[in-house]
């Protein structure tokens, strides 16, 4: 059973498609509607949505913008584009954000419901065991072995750039007309192929399969989306290049780092998923220029050594310890001291902001000066709540406050805690508190 919301701000067409989906026979078990970007998130937040149907222009949050807060608050979340404008940027960027169709308003109903039937089937496969794994991959494939050269060249374009460039064969091994840039960033995947619960190790054909599965996994979410290079590392690692040329690294649209971390999640909440594979991610920040592959290499292999100290979390950011210096190995109490401050700074930010609209967990994570994913990850561990339940807790305080000691209307309070409609914000506050606020009123 599926749970999808439809967002538009154009009432009739949520109507209209609402319709279209409960008479489609598809195994809908929730079907939610939002009229902005602001509600959307909040049933994103709360519902456990599976798929995000999304029109493009909708005032102060765009469609492309809510993709991408969904991606960052529900890896997992698919989407559909239904939009009036047939943009090549728009379809691009929604691409980019994983978004499975970009379909054309007026819509044809058999194939806006054929469109979302294709995304449910692709979301019914399972995660499998190692076992099955295994044997569903022997039966279908054999494995082929990527290009060795051009692997071996690219595993020493990010150990010493330097040496390959000066290497007369570089053009040849290694595909420079691919690695423009001029920006650059590098993911590492870390496998944990583990013995097997008899104590025996995986046989190597069996851990050669599993790199094989990961690799595709990991080629078809980035896709046609992102420019990139996958490839084989040593030690059971998968190593990725992004890259950017100048007019998409200029795109403002979305944050980098932002889009960092999305990616970062996405490839280890799939992985987990569909190969029921543990492994840890290492991202690198963004430098200009091919010769600064190396760094951006040595970085993202530092950033999985911190799942050390953070066993409980998966993807990281290089950048979010870049206060500690390589040379300098931070203390216990150090490391304290400076997650209570990222915290802390979060949740002043916080009590000061909660009543704003639009109020992001990046803005939030922005004045933290670490990346969303991991202030998320602390602020749960230092608080016990999710950051944005914090919030709507926050917002939910103060409104029963102001409902019971003031005689503001429903649509005042919506509007103080930071709600752009007061029928949705009653929503909220009877999810929360069990009653509607005119029941509490009385």
């Amino acid at each position: 059973m599926y749970t999808i919301l439809l967002v538009d701000d154009e009432p009739l067409i949520c109507q209209g498609l609402s319709r279209l989906l409960a008479s489609s026979g598809l195994n809908i078990h929730q079907l939610f509607i939002a009229h902005s970007g602001y509600e959307a998130m909040d049933y994103i937040r709360m519902e456990e949505v599976d798929l995000l149907i999304t029109d493009i222009q909708m005032g102060e949050m765009s469609g492309i913008e809510l993709m991408h807060q969904a991606k960052m608050a529900r890896p997992s979340v698919q989407s559909i584009v239904v939009s009036a404008y047939e943009t090549f940027q728009y379809a691009q960027l929604a691409m980019r954000l994983g978004a499975k169709d970009y379909l054309i308003k007026p819509l044809n109903g058999s194939h806006f419901l054929d469109s979302v039937r294709n995304v449910l089937l692709k979301m019914d496969k399972a995660a499998v065991t190692h076992d099955e794994l295994i044997a569903e991959l022997s039966g279908r494939f054999r494995i082929e072995e990527p290009d060795r050269a051009k692997t071996e060249a690219l595993n020493r374009l990010l150990a010493d750039p330097a040496s390959v460039m000066a290497d007369p064969s570089a053009e040849r091994l290694v595909p420079l007309a691919s690695l423009k840039g001029p920006y650059f960033a590098v993911l590492k995947m870390k496998l944990n192929i583990q013995p097997s619960q008899d104590g025996s190790r995986f046989l190597d054909k069996d851990s050669d399969f599993m790199q094989y599965a990961v690799l595709n996994a990991a080629s078809e979410l980035l896709g046609g989306q992102w420019n990139h290079l996958a490839f084989y590392s040593p030690d059971h690692e998968i190593s990725i290049i992004l890259q950017w040329d100048d007019e998409a690294y200029g795109d403002k649209s979305i944050n980098k780092i932002s889009q960092l971390d999305m990616i970062g999640r996405s490839l280890h909440a799939n992985i987990r998923k569909h190969l029921s594979l543990p492994c840890v991610v290492g991202i690198s920040q963004i430098m200009k220029g091919i010769e600064f592959i190396g760094a951006l290499n040595e970085q993202a292999v530092k950033a999985i050594r911190f799942h050390r100290e953070h066993q409980d979390h998966y993807v990281f950011y290089y950048g979010d310890f870049s206060w500690n210096p390589a040379s300098h190995e931070a203390t216990e109490e150090e490391l304290i001291v400076h997650h209570n401050q990222i915290v802390d700074t979060a949740k002043q930010y916080i009590h000061r902001h909660f009543g704003q609209k639009g109020l992001t967990l990046q803005e939030v994570a922005h004045q933290s000066h670490v990346s969303p994913n991991y202030l998320s990850y602390l602020f749960k561990k230092k608080t016990g709540y999710n950051l944005w339940d914090y919030v709507v807790k926050l917002r939910m305080e103060e409104s029963r406050r102001l409902i019971t000691s003031t005689d503001m209307r429903r649509y005042e309070i919506a509007d103080k805690v930071g709600y752009e409609s007061p029928e949705h914000f009653s929503k909220i506050f009877k999810k929360y508190y069990g009653i509607s606020p005119s029941e509490l009123k009385k």
